[in-house]
């Protein structure tokens, strides 16, 4: 996205503040002061507007998200129109499979997670609905880079990389155009520890009726409990069945 030409740099530093909270699951004055460049007192101003609309919670000295950001962030997935025919089937999923289903999109050269469904067994990791996440790294992300134009992929990998999140990722450009390549042979896509060590994923491609992707599903699961077999051959039927249904539904009803 182009950077705006004139920012309203308060309205900047108050999402700054936002993310600080968020990405040390909550915090004080001090510790948002030392992270940004304004002082305590300019802070604590952002805060106790904040808390006023109750977009952050102060518990004792820490301040964390509000549920006023919850209305927001539903009505904004509500708006996304391969979520209401996507959620049922990947709850489907989540049953048939006992482990974590995720639904991903890209916006902005980045993953956000959709909605995520949890199996039985079903591992309990750092995602979450709206987190953001780079795609090279995740079986869901090369699904979707793999269903796109080339120009629109080299635009997404020259504004971000190929940073290395784990020994398992793929930081070479011409190995990734190789991995990618294979993912549309086999219309799926497999994350082999490449964002988190122990795990791993099997995801597909949902494409419009141009066979462009608008997004992503996912199974996860830890590599000691799940062996190749079940991992290699029943996992991806299942994904790309549960794919299937929701691009006919998106695409046809």
């Amino acid at each position: 996205m182009p950077e705006p030409k004139h920012p309203v740099r308060t309205v900047d530093r108050t999402f700054e503040i936002l993310e600080i909270i968020q990405e040390l699951d909550g915090a004080g004055i001090s510790e948002i002061a030392e992270r940004v460049d304004i002082g305590k007192s300019a802070v604590h101003n952002h805060l106790t507007t904040l808390a006023n609309r109750e977009y952050v919670d102060k518990d004792g000295d820490e301040y964390h998200i509000g549920l006023s950001f919850l209305g927001l962030g539903a009505y904004a997935r509500n708006r996304t129109p391969i979520y209401d025919t996507a959620q049922k089937e990947v709850d489907k999923l989540a049953d048939q499979t006992g482990e974590l289903v995720n639904l991903l999109v890209e916006k902005n050269g980045m993953g956000i997670y959709l909605y995520q469904a949890k199996g039985e067994n079903a591992v309990e990791l750092d995602t979450h609905e709206g987190k953001r996440v780079p795609l090279h790294c995740t079986g869901l992300g090369k699904a979707i880079l793999a269903f796109r134009p080339q120009e629109e992929v080299d635009e997404i990998l020259d504004a971000n990389g190929l940073p290395k999140v784990t020994e398992h990722t793929i930081t070479d450009r011409e190995t990734f155009s190789e991995e990618l390549e294979n993912v549309r042979e086999q219309r799926y896509a497999v994350d082999r520890e490449e964002r988190l060590n122990g795990l791993r994923c099997i995801a597909a491609p949902i494409t419009d009726d141009k066979d462009r992707s608008i997004a992503a599903v996912s199974v996860s699961c830890p590599v000691h409990r799940v062996g190749d077999e079940r991992f290699y051959q029943d996992l991806p039927e299942a994904v790309l069945g549960t794919a299937n249904v929701i691009e006919l539904e998106h695409n046809y009803s």
